[in-house]
């Protein structure tokens, strides 16, 4: 599913959070501004900015932020059923390995993403974007 207009309502309203959150940016070394909004199964909305680092491994992406800020306001229970990312340069940004396994621990397996793609936004269930998450069975 490509283009903004061509999403379901839902869908808009988040990609819109996920614009908004761009804007709060902190990324003085690279210049690529990139927000994420996650739907959580309680209904909320939370979304996230990336914030650079002089040592770029230190480095948070947008993704990752809002669901610490997910897990932080409403506890480890959180579930994604959604997640939307933008970012300010017209790049394409799919989530990072990093943000990809992070995610997998708290997101709904059919949850749709929605990330900009070198062909315009792209929308795809969180099990095709990452189809082999490492898991561990604990005892």
């Amino acid at each position: 599913m490509n283009g903004h207009d061509s999403q379901p309502p839902e869908l808009q309203k988040l990609l819109a959070c996920a614009r908004e959150a761009a804007l709060h940016a902190y990324a003085p070394y690279s210049g690529f501004r990139v927000g994420a909004a996650l739907k959580l199964t309680n209904g909320e909305i939370v979304s996230g900015a990336n914030v650079e680092n002089v040592s770029y491994g230190l480095t948070i992406c947008a993704e990752r932020s809002a669901l610490v800020r997910g897990v932080s306001q409403f506890g480890p229970d959180i579930r994604v059923e959604a997640l939307a990312i933008a970012n300010l340069n017209e790049a394409a940004s799919p989530p990072c390995g990093a943000c990809r396994q992070v995610l997998a621990e708290f997101i709904l397996p059919q949850a749709p993403v929605l990330f900009p793609a070198a062909s315009g936004l792209r929308t795809m269930p969180f099990s095709a974007l990452f189809p082999l998450a490492f898991e561990m069975k604990l005892k």
